[in-house]
């Protein structure tokens, strides 16, 4: 039975699995780490006498009431406390927003005037929707968006969705639901969360990948890539589940086993679509250095390209005799300098010649070795610290430098889709290959001397130049002994051109890019095969959009085939030229396909005849911010790119980058979770005095019973006893999501918007926690009663506001103008945390002033709208302003108003200095001397004294002439 308690922690995954009780479980992860801190807040824990699947629904039912309805009563004790009217404010701007169209960007504009397009990661609209992380990018482009249009500049801010992919699809398989229903309601969700966090999105231009009228253009343009030989079919290795009878994504492979079900998966040759990335390589690598992107990531790209120079060898086979045969292995090395040192080669498991160089006696080890091999991913392969393994294939090559024979091998840290799939290994001069020597026997042959160092008593590998030795022979004709490293290889290739055993050849790591999907949730493929050859058609254009049929059974064939191969009345067609059979192309592109060009379409959403108009891209283009994570760092930005530029060919676009600048947000951590130790008996233990973690029990300990010692947390209870304090990504496993909806609900839009910005820099990680909210939140209080007034007992609040229409003084207009001056250039920069503390500073500052005038008051407003909007508009409404702000200019700083007004002035008592008051720069005489009178240091010797004269220097000096025999008391 289940029951309510305030005692004891019920775990969700104990739950019974029923769909009520998914809700149940989420509503007491919740409470596990709770949100809502004030002291009225009632945590509701769950405990389990005994719980099963056949629990009832009537019980399960009544603990949804339960748990429902003592939310609801602690919402609103929560109501009553408000420290201002958010939860009114808040949805009468957004319906205000909605209704007027605020933010819509016209299809005509008036081009004269600057452009800033400005937008955020393509998101995907999955079923968790929205954590606390997801808006941090999404405020920042939004402050920015607001900040440019009050500059007067025509901003582009739109909102879509990247809504093809494999969690809609694995729901579908696993409820029957259809895809498409699936992701509208996602969509809904997320919009209507986006929309309550009052982001300024031109929702006119919106946009899903999963709409025909968008994929239409993604077919198109496969077409265009298809026609320039950038697409093309070929076999490659792909992760195959037999027990699941279907391909998989490199990230449903978890340690060699399907992520759902754990059961094999192995590597298996399939005909795929291909995109040939590889020849745009050189000018994806070029362009990046003209782009403002964070240098670690162009570095990371300029990695996953790869680009070296080097060499390619052919090693002729040898057979059993000593013979050559006509077989060669081509090798790539970037290192041709070491050729002499070459003592054996080594081919991928994959490699196609591998099958015809295997001795009779060697066949059945290295088939046992393949297979294995097969299993791995390639970053289990090129693991550096795994120990590496192989198998001798039992023939030989020659080695064309010195005619040596030297062996062939198979090993799995060579893969055949980088460079040739062959390498020669030099164990002398890289320390994988001398791992593998050392471990199999093989000789090795040192060939480089450092320049530093004796060449005769290596002991470890040696990878670095220096000049060559033991690198010459009289049968081949090649001497490169003496030579500098450098130009021992450019030696050496010249001799491999003349003699026709290689030549010098660029590579890269860059492989061309697997386009092809066995999935049903994807754009269709526009292209038929003919029947009789086989033989591959593109769709016409005209008969674009290539539409998605409806299935009911989206489950995995089992053979390989994608489930689009059932729907026989689509698949089944004839090549509308020649009148043949034909059938379809079954598989779909991948999720990346739909990204990689969104950012044109939103600049014409609803052009029917073409990608994109050329004068609003050429007006546009390139994007000029682009937000979102580091993740994204090199597949979407590397394909976006690549696509790109392939537009850019054919003349559908005006500019070579698609994105001028690009920012990484950080990550947004759940809140900092705390951890005791146990021993086998339960016994606690300090975490300074265990090596391990993982030989410990650990136990969860609420923040309540935690308290910080020096630089450490431990137990109140037991301060002996150190605790693990750790922050984790957030994430439903770990109970530590925060829902944007439950602080809206409690701390207002405005509060999280300001809140996320002030935790810290945009591009760092950071830590969430929540009594950190409450101090934004009072700072938007205060801001509000300063300028409406003080509620009264009832909680209403008086209208208007309480400035007046006043001159200004000197001392407000530079309080006023430092904050326009620093939150500018702060915005400008992106470091909208210390904007903020300008505006905390202001707020202080006002706090002390007797009136309000209107103009600086509405200066402020004007500056704090895009980071709190609607406060900031219903505000700038109470001020007597009849139209929304968004369009007003924002606030300049005035340069007069900068400058330090004050100076510290020296003063003297009968010619000799006495001490220095802080003064005006424009202070009179008469102020001079009160100040100095009321010093305490100075007052001591003017106290009952008769002044003979004052002399006084503007902004200079004090001379204070006293009379020593008389005394009078100074007025003060």
């Amino acid at each position: 039975m289940l029951q309510t308690s305030t005692h004891h922690h019920f775990p969700p995954q104990l739950l019974p699995r029923h769909p009520l009780c998914l809700r149940i479980s989420l509503i007491i992860s919740a409470h596990r780490r709770p949100l809502l801190r004030h002291q009225s807040y009632t945590h509701i824990r769950l405990r389990v006498s005994s719980c099963t699947k056949s629990s009832s629904k009537n019980t399960v039912t009544e603990l949804v009431k339960a748990v429902d309805g003592q939310k609801a009563n602690d919402q609103q004790q929560q109501q009553v406390k408000r420290p201002y009217p958010f939860h009114e404010i808040e949805p009468k701007w957004q319906h205000y927003w909605e209704e007027n169209k605020t933010f819509r960007t016209p299809d005509e504009i008036d081009t004269s005037k600057p452009k800033f397009y400005v937008l955020d990661m393509f998101p995907y609209p999955s079923g968790a929707g929205l954590h606390v992380g997801h808006p941090l990018g999404y405020t920042a482009t939004d402050i920015l968006a607001r900040f440019k249009r009050m500059q007067g500049f025509n901003v582009l801010h739109p909102m879509g969705w990247d809504a093809f992919g494999l969690p809609a699809e694995q729901y579908a398989i696993e409820t029957g639901t259809h895809p498409k229903i699936t992701t509208l309601r996602n969509i809904s969700r997320f919009r209507s969360q986006l929309k309550s966090l009052g982001f300024s999105y031109d929702w006119d231009r919106e946009i899903s990948t999963t709409e025909p009228d968008y994929y239409k253009w993604t077919q198109w343009i496969f077409l265009q890539l298809m026609k320039r030989g950038l697409a093309y079919q070929a076999e490659v290795p792909v992760n195959w589940c037999p027990a699941l009878g279907t391909v998989l994504a490199n990230e449903e492979v978890v340690d060699g086993v399907s992520e759902r079900g754990g059961h094999p998966v192995i590597r298996k040759p399939m005909r795929q679509w291909m995109l040939r990335i590889t020849a745009y390589a050189d000018r994806l690598l070029e362009d990046l250095d003209d782009l403002d992107w964070p240098e670690s990531i162009k570095e990371m790209q300029r990695n996953w390209i790869g680009r070296s120079e080097g060499a390619e060898l052919d090693f002729v086979v040898i057979n059993g005799n000593g013979q050559e045969e006509e077989k060669r292995i081509t090798v790539y090395t970037t290192r041709p300098d070491t050729i002499f040192g070459a003592t054996y080669l080594v081919l991928a498991p994959e490699h196609p010649i591998l099958s015809s160089v295997l001795s009779e006696a060697q066949s059945k080890h290295v088939e046992e070795y393949r297979e294995l091999a097969i299993r791995k991913s390639d970053l289990e392969r090129t693991e550096l610290q795994k120990e590496k393994t192989g198998v001798f294939t039992g023939c030989y090559a020659r080695n064309p430098a010195n005619g040596q024979a030297i062996p062939i091998w198979v090993a799995d840290y060579v893969l055949g889709s980088y460079g040739t799939g062959a390498i020669m290994a030099v164990p002398a001069h890289d320390t994988r290959d001398y791992e593998f020597a050392v471990k199999y026997s093989i000789p090795i042959s040192w060939v480089v001397k450092p320049d530093d160092g004796d060449g005769g008593n290596f002991e470890r590998p040696y990878s670095g130049e220096g000049t060559m030795i033991n690198a010459s022979s009289s049968e081949s004709g090649l001497d490169i002994n003496g030579l500098p490293s450098k130009d021992a290889a450019s030696r050496v290739i010249q001799w491999l051109e003349k003699s026709g055993n290689g030549k010098q050849k660029v590579n890269y790591k860059l492989r061309d890019w697997l386009f092809a999907r066995q999935r049903y949730w994807g754009e269709p493929i526009p292209v038929i095969f003919l029947d009789d050859t086989g033989e591959g058609i593109p769709v016409s254009e005209t008969e674009l959009p290539l539409t998605l049929p409806e299935l009911d059974d989206f489950t995995p064939t089992g053979t390989g085939e994608p489930p689009l191969s059932k729907a026989d009345s689509w698949v089944i067609t004839k090549d509308p030229l020649s009148g043949k059979a034909a059938r379809r192309e079954t598989n779909t592109m991948p999720q990346w396909a739909g990204s990689c060009w969104y950012y044109l379409r939103f600049m014409d959403p609803k052009n029917s005849s073409a990608l994109v108009d050329k004068a609003k891209e050429q007006y546009w283009s390139p994007v000029d911010v682009y937000v979102g994570g580091a993740e994204h760092a090199v597949l979407h930005l590397l394909y976006a790119r690549f696509w790109h530029k392939v537009l850019y060919d054919i003349g559908v676009v005006s500019t070579k980058e698609p994105f001028k600048c690009v920012i990484n947000q950080g990550i947004i951590l759940g809140e900092v979770q705390y951890t005791a130790c146990k021993d086998d008996k339960g016994n606690l233990i300090s975490a300074d005095s265990v090596a391990e973690l993982a030989e410990y029990n650990q136990e969860k300990i609420p923040e309540e019973k935690v308290m910080k010692s020096g630089d450490f947390f431990v137990l109140k209870d037991n301060p002996n006893v150190r605790l693990i304090a750790r922050a984790h990504k957030m994430s439903k496993s770990r109970g530590n999501v925060i829902n944007p909806d439950d602080v809206v609900l409690e701390y207002g839009a405005d509060s999280l918007r300001l809140y996320e910005m002030f935790m810290g820099p945009l591009r760092d990680s950071k830590t969430w926690n929540t009594s950190g909210i409450e101090g934004v939140h009072r700072f938007l209080a205060r801001s509000w009663r300063l300028i409406v007034g003080s509620p009264s007992p009832a909680g209403s609040y008086p209208d208007g506001t309480s400035t007046v229409d006043e001159k200004p003084s000197i001392e407000q207009l530079r309080s006023l103008h430092r904050c326009i001056d620093k939150v500018t250039e702060e915005i400008e920069g992106t470091r909208f945390n210390t904007g903020i503390s300008a505006m905390m500073e202001f707020i202080n500052a006002a706090y002390k002033w007797d009136k309000l005038p209107r103009s600086i008051i509405e200066a402020f407003v004007l500056l704090l709208s895009p980071y709190a909007p609607h406060m900031a508009e219903e505000l700038w409404s109470r001020l007597g302003h009849s139209n929304s702000l968004a369009y007003e200019p924002f606030p300049k700083a005035d340069a007069a108003y900068l400058k330090e007004s004050t100076v510290v002035l020296p003063v003297q008592i009968n010619g000799k200095t006495r001490g220095t008051i802080q003064v005006e720069e424009t202070c009179t005489e008469e102020e001079a001397f009160r100040l100095a009178s009321l010093d305490t240091k100075l007052s001591k010797f003017l106290d009952g004294k008769s002044i003979r004269k004052r002399i006084y220097v503007q902004g200079k000096i004090l001379n204070i002439v006293i009379d020593a025999q008389k005394k009078v008391k100074v007025a003060q």
